[in-house]
């Protein structure tokens, strides 16, 4: 509601000023970063450079003028200081606006920004013969939790999980397979041998580069249809894909397509013989590429012995989907180390003729850190990530057991808890940003933690079940209070914060919001007593802890979360 109230107050501003002095201007209305100043700021610098008259003469123009607007009303104090126009809101007024507002609106803090919108968001996308580690994690929940945020704006969401399942390393999987893979053994961990065997043959081939000869070999022959290879080849997807799924169980997560870069086997060839035609591939050093100019390296299309590479796949994967589902933004969720690669796809596609190529977003994001170092399969350091959340539930399921040992479906709350515990962790820091992996911290019920959103929501709740009803009778006097209304302003702001999560595809803007709406709740629940004699006071202090749990459940929704109703 405040980032309407801002933009109505900029657009009726700058219509009346520009009314007035017959001249080009922009107004803009922020919130100034120290709160005692006001609710609202206008800076005025620019305005008296496009009207060219002193500072005194336009600060009294916009004040004056800020008498017209629509939402003048709400106003209880209009002042100049420095150069800005400071204004504070009449809390009792806004309150009532805001109160209302909430109980009339079915879904609070959801737009129709994307009505009629579909973006294709690609994630997660673990490499097929490897287990799902943590370093696979980040993709996962930062492109689930985008995707809730798009739906919530209003969007229909595509979610693609584009499996590795394709690639010069299965030759490398194939090759040890066939020769020193005990088929006993991989039928009772299918996914635990291949990893062996992988890391092994990267091991022997150092010393034998045979090796890497013979199993780029056999992918060719697997992408002409060998049937040997493909009976194998499907054994390990499926066999890999069973894992995942736990792991998607896990953190509540799904896809509408799990088409990987071998359903794309077919449809590569298009792509070349359409950057043959528009002549934009050219051969160099016996390899297919398109020249990308100075400032970019060149895309890599065909190797010399005529397979494809992962632009080729990707690709045809792009218009595949722009045709099947008629995109209007189409996002990858992968890892800073892919800047490159997108920046390459983009300009291919530009240079193919295709508008689009704007509509391609790289959604990049930062490593998960082990002592510093990021996780490899290949030298054999791995965390499986199925491993990690169970640890997380289980330790959550000692707090349980200690404080609350009387709890019904304690293991079911205590994995939502730690599951929980694990994405909100990775989700309160900016995606670009690496950070380190300590799993005692996350599962912490003190601090800026999952468990503390879902502890702060818990205790409303079982304060919320000693009522029977709240009605709308409300003593809006209390809102005089600064701990009080700075409740409702950050109330009214959720859409804004779901909306620039949107814009910025950061679900850690809405993260952050969660924990400072949590913090000015239990603020609020240490200097006020809820449940006292008088019943509007009471139902005033029942419809603010409702607002702040039902926003607290929905955002907590929006990053992949469980919710939880006892704890």
């Amino acid at each position: 509601m405040l980032n309407i109230m801002k933009s109505r107050i900029e657009k009726e501003l700058v219509e009346k000023l520009m009314e007035q002095f017959n001249q080009e201007l922009t107004v803009v209305v922020e919130e100034p970063k120290n709160s005692e100043l006001g609710d609202l700021s206008i800076p005025i610098f620019s305005v008296v450079k496009a009207l060219r008259k002193p500072l005194p003469l336009v600060v009294e123009a916009v004040k004056e003028t800020l008498k017209q607007v629509s939402d003048y009303e709400y106003f209880d104090k209009v002042e100049s200081v420095s150069g800005f126009i400071n204004i504070s809101l009449n809390k009792m007024k806004y309150a009532k606006l805001i109160v209302e507002h909430y109980n009339n609106t079915e879904d609070y803090g959801s737009s129709t920004i994307g009505k009629d919108k579909t973006i294709c968001i690609d994630y997660s996308s673990p490499n097929i013969a490897k287990p799902f580690s943590v370093g696979h994690l980040r993709s996962t929940i930062i492109g689930n939790s985008i995707g809730n945020i798009m739906e919530k704006c209003g969007y229909k969401v595509v979610r693609i999980n584009h499996l590795g399942d394709f690639g010069t390393q299965f030759g490398k999987n194939i090759y040890a397979y066939l020769n020193w893979g005990d088929k006993e053994l991989i039928a009772k961990d299918p996914v635990g041998e291949l990893v062996k065997l992988y890391v092994e043959f990267n091991e022997l081939a150092k010393t034998d580069p045979s090796l890497d000869d013979a199993a780029r070999k056999i992918f060719k022959e697997l992408e002409q249809g060998n049937e040997e290879y493909i009976k194998i080849w499907k054994f390990i997807r499926e066999e890999s894909l069973k894992e995942y799924m736990k792991v998607y169980k896990l953190l509540n997560v799904s896809f509408d397509s799990y088409d990987g870069e071998a359903f794309y086997n077919d449809k590569m060839q298009a792509i070349v013989d359409e950057l043959t035609d528009k002549k934009l591939l050219v051969k160099d050093q016996g390899a297919m590429i398109v020249d990308l100019g100075e400032n970019i390296p060149p895309a890599l299309i065909q190797k010399t012995d005529g397979s494809t590479l992962y632009m080729t796949r990707d690709l045809a994967a792009l218009f595949y989907r722009k045709n099947t589902y008629d995109f209007d933004e189409v996002l990858y969720c992968v890892g800073n180390e892919q800047k490159l690669h997108f920046t390459q796809l983009q300009k291919v596609v530009e240079r193919m003729g295709y508008a689009y190529y704007k509509d391609i977003h790289h959604i990049n994001f930062g490593l998960i850190l082990q002592d510093g170092k990021k996780m490899s399969t290949r030298k054999g350091k791995i965390v499986k990530l199925q491993n990690v959340l169970e640890e997380a539930s289980r330790i959550s399921l000692e707090y349980i057991n200690e404080k609350s040992p009387e709890l019904e479906e304690k293991e079911e709350t205590a994995e939502k808890i730690g599951v929980s515990a694990v994405i909100f962790n990775d989700l309160k820091n900016f995606r670009s940003n690496d950070f380190e992996f300590n799993l005692e911290e996350m599962v912490n019920f003190v601090g800026q933690t999952g468990p503390y959103l879902q502890y702060t929501s818990v205790r409303i709740n079982s304060i919320l079940n000693t009522v029977e009803d709240i009605t709308m009778e409300m003593d809006y006097d209390l809102f005089k209070e600064d701990h009080v209304f700075d409740i409702l302003k950050t109330i009214s702001q959720y859409q804004e914060i779901v909306l620039k999560a949107r814009v910025e595809y950061a679900p850690s803007v809405v993260a952050k919001y969660l924990l400072s709406l949590a913090s000015l709740f239990n603020s609020f629940y240490a200097k006020e007593k809820v449940i006292v004699d008088d019943l509007v006071e009471r139902n005033t202090k029942l419809q603010i802890l409702k607002m702040v749990k039902n926003i607290l459940n929905d955002g907590m929704g929006l990053l992949g979360m469980q919710v939880i109703e006892k704890m």
